[in-house]
């Protein structure tokens, strides 16, 4: 049994293809999905998706959205989204530490909740690259 993956950003489709398994972080913590999961339509946070492909994982930066799978058809409706190999790792390590110091020097609430969003995105794109050099 497989999964039909589509990962999908305003702009274009990132991703659509047959998957043996996914790994991907809602707003209630991580969660697999394996073929013949029961249907289940979740928000996603800004995090990582694990996806499993012809025993290869790949990973995706994803800034939030949704996902919907019923009958092995999975479909996440992303803001935006990266695979790793679209990432320069230099940039990505780049804009965490300077994230990482906007949201230490964030004074005010919305300053804080800005920076901490950014802090997120910039995080998410980092683990995506990580994560895929981890697991090959």
């Amino acid at each position: 049994m497989i999964l039909n993956l589509r990962v999908m950003a305003p702009n274009r489709i990132v991703w659509n293809s047959e998957v043996q398994e996914i790994i991907l972080s809602t707003n209630s913590g991580q969660i697999g999905i394996l073929p013949n999961h029961a249907p289940l339509l979740t928000a996603l946070d800004i995090g990582v998706i694990r996806i499993r492909r012809d025993g290869q994982w790949s990973t995706m930066a994803l800034m939030g959205g949704f996902a919907m799978i019923e009958n092995n058809q999975m479909t996440i409706l992303v803001n935006e989204a990266e695979t790793a190999t679209e990432i320069d790792f230099e940039e990505a390590q780049e804009n965490f530490k300077k994230a990482q110091t906007n949201l230490a020097q964030a004074e005010g609430k919305k300053r804080t909740i800005e920076a901490n969003l950014a802090f997120k995105r910039a995080k998410a794109r980092l683990e995506a690259i990580n994560a895929t050099q981890s697991v090959s």
